[in-house]
């Protein structure tokens, strides 16, 4: 993160972001697969990953749209769900339920709901073999001067909309907090809030218990949530590749 450097490895309570991530995927009955890069400096994270036994996958540094596809196809995957390491709050439940709605829908993709990409994080994109297959293919149709390694994809949703995918927008959970809130670790401010709820919490609390405790304390919430505009101008500034 260019924001809040080496996120992934901010320690909080004695431990690495990614690890209270990783512990609760397991809690969640979600099998992680850690998926980085191949620079040398994501090497600690190919360490967390044989520390608690589980996969992992180095790829392409900027374009994580290959990343991700490159993974699928190396582990035979035919079903995966995107959770962000700097979103060590996300909703074990309700990525599960997006990932049902891919597979008995026939979907390419799911996408997250609403009130998860304004703020809430608690869930990712569910997509399927065939759907990410699709969204790598459509990445050539952009004219690149250098290789389609070196295209940044990090704003993935203009790639979305030009790749033709059969998706629904997944509907949420009843008790998601609708604005307002900002549970995604990516400034200073970030970091004391996950503080205090990690002191509260810790790794497995489900996300009805934690939304209805900010509900109760939104003062809590004033502590980052002026930080979604700095994020929804990025977006807004994007500029797809021609």
């Amino acid at each position: 993160s260019s924001r809040l450097k080496k996120t992934c490895i901010l320690k909080i309570n004695d431990l690495m972001i990614i690890e209270p991530v990783i512990l609760r995927c397991l809690h969640g009955n979600i099998t992680p697969i850690i998926c980085t890069s191949r620079n040398k400096e994501d090497n600690v994270l190919v360490e967390i990953a044989k520390k608690y036994e589980i996969n992992f996958f180095q790829g392409s540094l900027v374009n994580k749209i290959k990343r991700w596809h490159d993974c699928i196809k190396s582990k035979k995957i035919k079903y995966f769900h995107t959770i962000d390491a700097d979103d060590p709050y996300f909703d074990y439940y309700a990525v599960r339920e997006s990932l049902d709605l891919l597979k008995k829908q026939k979907l390419d993709l799911v996408k997250p709901s609403k009130a998860s990409r304004y703020g809430g994080a608690s869930e990712g994109y569910s997509f399927s073999h065939k759907g990410i297959a699709k969204l790598y293919n459509s990445l050539k149709q952009f004219k690149l001067k250098s290789k389609l390694e070196s295209l940044n994809t990090e704003m993935i949703d203009g790639y979305l909309d030009n790749s033709n995918l059969k998706y629904k927008i997944y509907r949420g959970k009843g008790y998601q907090i609708k604005k307002n809130i900002r549970l995604t670790l990516d400034y200073k401010e970030d970091f004391k809030l996950f503080k205090i709820l990690f002191e509260k919490f810790g790794s497995f609390t489900n996300r009805e218990v934690v939304n209805n405790f900010l509900k109760k304390n939104k003062h809590i919430l004033k502590i980052n949530y002026f930080r979604n505009n700095s994020w929804d101008k990025k977006q807004k500034n994007f500029k797809m590749p021609k």
